[in-house]
């Protein structure tokens, strides 16, 4: 087994845990990630586990699916979450990090590791010998993808995603924000939330149907995730669907009224400098 190629293939999220696990017990990794040589159409940086929308892991809490995976991946001495957890901002119940720290700090300890060889280039092909990890995700590169297709016997990949808008700190109005998390869940009220009237609602949901999108890229088709959608493909399935949705307003009590709002609007610190959020 020592004596066995091991090639992992992409340094995202899935790569960059693999290639540390694998190199942790003492094999040698051959870790390939194209970029910056060869750029996606989604990532901004050359650093591994980019991450290309939220800085948000979904919910630390203990009954919830997404805390108890995090449970299970500490036991077992995940790397990848120990950086999330080194580099955790505020988020209520919620784990979310500096995404340029975490990427920055994966990115130096996977390349200093004496058991990975990081290879800035692209695969074009799957390695004929040794074991291969393939971990390049919705935005592997035509070439590979095509390698894959035959391999596999699927047509293709498909990848869409919503982004997460980044708005900077000072362009707030403090004033008209109130910081808290929903059912005050979580050490310390993290997020702010804008509230809104039922007219002001109505008001948003008008803008979001009539105003200019974002068009899609060349290699997206709207076929969307259900877990990720824009914020305007979400209003076009009815009024309400926002007000029940990502801009519930429960367990969030306004300051200035003492009730719920009719919706609201969060926002989650993209860094531990607060300078901006998301």
């Amino acid at each position: 087994m020592q004596d066995t190629r091991i090639t992992v293939i992409g340094a995202g999220l899935a790569g960059s845990e693999a290639a540390w696990q694998i190199a942790n017990h003492g094999l040698t990794v051959d870790l390939y990630e194209m970029r910056p040589t060869k750029p996606t159409p989604a990532h901004q940086t050359q650093g591994f586990a980019e991450l290309v929308c939220s800085n948000s892991f979904g919910s630390e809490g203990p009954a919830s699916a997404p805390g108890m995976l995090k449970i299970e991946l500490e036991t077992l001495g995940a790397f990848v979450l120990s950086m999330a957890k080194k580099h955790q901002v505020p988020a209520g119940n919620s784990l979310a990090v500096d995404r340029v720290a975490f990427s920055e700090e994966i990115t130096r300890t996977l390349e200093a590791h004496p058991n990975i060889r990081v290879h800035r280039e692209e695969l074009t092909d799957l390695p004929e010998e040794g074991i291969v990890v393939v971990a390049t995700g919705p935005l592997t590169s035509d070439a590979l993808a095509r390698a894959l297709a035959e391999r596999v016997g699927q047509g293709s990949l498909y990848f869409y995603d919503a982004i997460s808008p980044i708005v900077a700190t000072e362009s707030l109005d403090m004033s008209q924000l109130f910081k808290a998390n929903r059912y005050d869940k979580g050490e310390s009220p993290d997020f702010l939330n804008i509230p809104l009237n039922e007219a002001q609602y109505n008001t948003l949901v008008d803008d979001l149907l009539a105003g200019e999108v974002v068009l899609p890229h060349d290699f997206e088709e709207e076929k969307y995730f259900e877990g990720c959608m824009p914020i305007e493909a979400i209003a076009a399935r009815g009024r309400k669907t926002l007000s029940f949705g990502p801009m519930r307003p429960v367990g969030l009590t306004d300051p200035k009224t003492g009730r719920w709002p009719f919706a609201v609007v969060q926002l989650r610190t993209e860094n531990k400098y607060f300078t901006a959020y998301n």
